[in-house]
Parts: structure tokens; C-alpha cells; sequence
């Protein structure tokens, strides 16, 4: 059920509280017709009530919980994203010595993207590790060597005056905090419900609805409305388990943060004039696009005619 579309299970869960209902219906109309007629089933609202009023108040707390995780998740992203820039111009400040280690920062800014929102398309400029295809560990070993060798890369500067000497250092503390970063977002809660949590709770919607159906009496007026019911119910924990992986679905995670600051860096390249041509011979002649986020800018080369 983990690996169904959202839609899927919420069609699932539509359709076992009505099957509840309806056996409900079944078995008041062959099997309790006596209790029925005597009117035993009124003792059924107090139990009815106390159902109702617990459910609601777990699909509250579940409600608030799941906004709490999307929330923090986010903000992990911007903090991760703010400390990829700060890296960056780190970097940039130190010359030309340390351009390998940011062109090594811009691709695993892309396969970080790619990692874990796998539909988005990343500037053809930027070469990056083929992450899409990997595992989830396997994806992370590769990022993780990458940015071994980025460190390496900043321990290797030999800095030939003091000012350098202080911009190295500078370049090595922000890659600390970056890397402080990036295992704080890892080692966070990678979805906000467990899939056993949500099964209880479809058990006891299903629950409530057999009690529905014990005590409604089988008009079109009361299905109609039980159906009205289940449906909307339905699409509640639709959105609930739309947010069980925050990257895929309607309500995930939005990527922005981490295009704006590749964007960032593509940007830096250019102003520097130091971006890469893809192709061989010919000068490469930056061009700006409105991209991937309303702010960032896609860049993109072209050959210049010779």
C-alpha cells in the first residue's frame, strides 16, 4: 500500500467505508431486526459519539503533525540552501585555485536535486552525477565522495599571503557549517506518518461507519449523505498521505530554494567569466534565461558563430 498512488489509496479508503456501511446495513436487516425494532440501537449514540469525537481529534493532531514535519523539512532545505551560496562565494573570493571545487559544488547542488525531486530539470551546463538511476545509499555515497573531494580540494589551497591565508579559512569553516547542514537534513524524519498509523486510522473510520450504518435507517437520503461522508473523509486522508514522501505528489516539498541557489552559483560563473563551453572550440557566450524559478536565472550556453 506504501507504493500506491495517493489517489489509489484514497479511492481504497472511499470505498471500505461505504463496504462498512453497507454490511452494517446487511446485518441490521438479517441478523439484528429484533434489537432493531425494539429500539435497542439508541444506547448505540453515546458509543457513536465517543467514536466520532476520538477520530477527530487524532485526525486534528495527525493534521497538525504532518504541517509541523512539511514546515521544518522546508526550513532545513533553506538553511541547506543558504549555506550552498555562502560555500560558494566562499570559494569565489579565494581566485581562480579553487574554481575546481565549485564546479564540484555546482554538480552536486544538481544531483542533489535530482536525488529527491527526480522530475526536475536541471541546465544543461551543469554536469552531475547520474543520481536518478541509483538507490538511495548508492546516491548517497556518491554525493558524499563528491564532496570528500571538495574538502580535500579546500585543505590542498596553498595560500600565498595573508589575505589568502584568511580567505582559506574562511572557505573551510563555511564548508563545516555546510556539512553540518547537509547531515542534520539526512538524519531528519524522511516522511511524517508511519504507514501502520494510517491503517489503524482507516480501521477505526471504518468503525464509525459501521456504527452509521447499525443505527441509520437505509433510505437514499441517509446513503446519500454517508456516501457525502466518506468522501470527504476520503479526501482528508488523501492530503494526509500525499505528505507521507514530501518529495512526490500535490502537497510536497518545493525545490525553489535549492534552484535558487544553483542559479546563484551559474550566475557567479558568468559574472566571472569563467563559465564552461560544452562544446569544443568557439567562445562560449553566456545566455539568460527565465528558468526553473521565478527568480533564479537558467543558464545555458550557445556557440559563437565563427
Amino acid at each position: 500500500m506504501a507504493t500506491m498512488p495517493s489517489f489509489l489509496r484514497a479511492l481504497i479508503v472511499f470505498a471500505l467505508l461505504c463496504a462498512g456501511t453497507a454490511v452494517a446495513f446487511l446485518l441490521k436487516s438479517q441478523l439484528l431486526e429484533t434489537y432493531t425494532q425494539t429500539g435497542a440501537l439508541e444506547s448505540m449514540n453515546l458509543i457513536i459519539s465517543f467514536l466520532v469525537t476520538i477520530t477527530a481529534i487524532v485526525i486534528g493532531l495527525l493534521i497538525n503533525a504532518t504541517k509541523g514535519f512539511i514546515d521544518a523539512t522546508q526550513d532545513h532545505w533553506a538553511t541547506f540552501a543558504g549555506q550552498l551560496i555562502r560555500l560558494d562565494q566562499s570559494l569565489c573570493n579565494y581566485g581562480s585555485e579553487s574554481e575546481p571545487m565549485r564546479r564540484q559544488l555546482q554538480s552536486f547542488t544538481a544531483a542533489a536535486i535530482v536525488k529527491f525531486w527526480r522530475a526536475d530539470i536541471i541546465p544543461t551546463s551543469v554536469s552531475y552525477p547520474h543520481v536518478r538511476t541509483l538507490s538511495k545509499d548508492e546516491a548517497n555515497q556518491v554525493l558524499s565522495d563528491l564532496l570528500n573531494r571538495i574538502e580535500l580540494g579546500i585543505i590542498r589551497l596553498k595560500p600565498s599571503n595573508p589575505l589568502h591565508e584568511r580567505l582559506a579559512a574562511d572557505c573551510f569553516d563555511q564548508y563545516k557549517e555546510f556539512a553540518r547542514a547537509r547531515w542534520s537534513l539526512l538524519l531528519a524524519p524522511q516522511n511524517s506518518l508511519p504507514a501502520p498509523f494510517l491503517r489503524m486510522l482507516v480501521a477505526w473510520l471504518m468503525m464509525i461507519f459501521v456504527c452509521f450504518g447499525l443505527r441509520a435507517p437505509a433510505n437514499p437520503l441517509i446513503m446519500t449523505m454517508i456516501a457525502l461522508s466518506a468522501a470527504t473523509l476520503s479526501s482528508m486522508m488523501f492530503a494526509i498521505m500525499d505528505i507521507v514522501d514530501p518529495y512526490k505528489g500535490l502537497y510536497n516539498i518545493s525545490s525553489k530554494n535549492m534552484h535558487q541557489a544553483l542559479g546563484a552559483m551559474l550566475r557567479q560563473t558568468v559574472i566571472k567569466g569563467l563559465a564552461p563551453s560544452p562544446d569544443a572550440g568557439g567562445d562560449a557566450v553566456p545566455t539568460f534565461t527565465h528558468g526553473y524559478s521565478q527568480e533564479a536565472v537558467d543558464v545555458t550556453f550557445r556557440r559563437q558563430p565563427a
